[in-house]
């Protein structure tokens, strides 16, 4: 069994990390997971909040993601996320902006979509509370 897995997070923006990782826990929109070396194959969506990888060296780094879809496989986990900024970047602004463009969708939603909508913009406001950040829950 490997020690290690290559670990690679990318947003429309930039690429953000790319290391040999330990572990990576990954906010899973049916729940949470961690993901580690020889994990089994599988790709699930995010839901937004807290991405945190586990290095080689035993270090973590934070990563506030919203949106996108991860592959785990037995030697590699790759995120691709609509929004991602390291925790340590995330201000109380830019996840404004972010609850602010999950109500609007949320307010012009179809009633089929409403529920996942609202959903979205609730789990912005707790990725702000896990982060340390003073959001508007019922923005």
């Amino acid at each position: 069994m490997a020690d290690t897995m290559q670990f690679d997070l990318v947003s429309p923006e930039r690429r953000l990390a790319s290391l040999a990782a330990k572990a990576v826990q990954i906010p899973g929109a049916e729940g949470d997971l961690t993901a580690m070396p020889d994990h089994s194959p599988m790709i699930t969506t995010l839901r937004p909040g807290v991405l945190t990888v586990t290095g080689e060296d035993g270090a973590e780094s934070k990563y506030a993601v919203i949106g996108g879809f991860a592959e785990i496989n037995t030697g590699a986990t790759t995120v691709l996320a609509e929004h991602a900024v390291p925790a340590e970047e995330m201000t109380a602004e830019v996840l404004e902006e972010f609850l602010s463009d999950a109500a609007a969708a949320r307010d012009n939603a179809s009633p089929e979509d409403l529920d996942a909508l609202a959903k979205t913009a609730a789990d912005i406001a707790a990725l702000g509370n896990d982060l340390g950040l003073s959001v508007r829950a019922n923005a």
